[in-house]
Formats: C-alpha cells, structure tokens, sequence
C-alpha cells in the first residue's frame, strides 16, 4: 500500500515526492555517481529522476522492456509539462483588445 500512495505522490506532486524521499528515507543513496544528476533532475525532469531511482531501487537497476517503456513515458511527461503548450498556444493565438 505505500508504494502505491508513493506512485500517486509521484504523479501528482513529482518535486514534492523527491524531496519528501531525499529528506525522509535514503531512496537516492548510492544511485547516482555525482549529485548534479539529481539536482539536474529535480529541476529538469523530475518524472524521469523518479523513474530512473525506481528501476535502481525496485528492480535492482535491471533494464527490460517495461522499465524502458516506463522510462519513455516518464521523458514524455516531463516534455509536456514543460511549458510548450502554453507557449505554442500563445505563439500562434493572437489576442486583439478592444480600445
């Protein structure tokens, strides 16, 4: 049951659940080299951050099929809410105001 919450967590409110892990458990101990990678994350990418440690933690850093499909659709998440839509829509969606 509390990972099921901690998959929610992570959907909902990603940057609050990484550093809800960081600072009440040692999920990132030991899964990166260097600490810019998960700062990096944190800013840039938090969905792949969080899948990233879940496959080195879950499924002893084993690579198949799922984890790489799941890691595909954690980058498409991050790519999304990236704030593209927002600028496309404004890009090419001109609001004329009335004097």
């Amino acid at each position: 049951m509390p990972l099921v919450l901690l998959a929610i967590g992570a959907l909902l409110v990603p940057r609050l659940t990484i550093f809800l892990l960081w600072l009440l458990s040692g999920w990132f101990n030991g899964v990166f080299a260097s600490v810019i990678w998960p700062i990096l994350g944190f800013i840039f990418m938090p969905y792949t951050l969080l899948w990233y440690s879940a496959v080195q933690n879950l499924f002893s850093g084993t690579w198949g099929p799922a984890q790489l499909l799941g890691m595909i659709i954690a980058v498409l998440l991050d790519l999304s809410s990236s704030g593209y839509g927002y600028r496309h829509y404004h890009d090419h969606h001109h609001v004329v105001e009335e004097v």
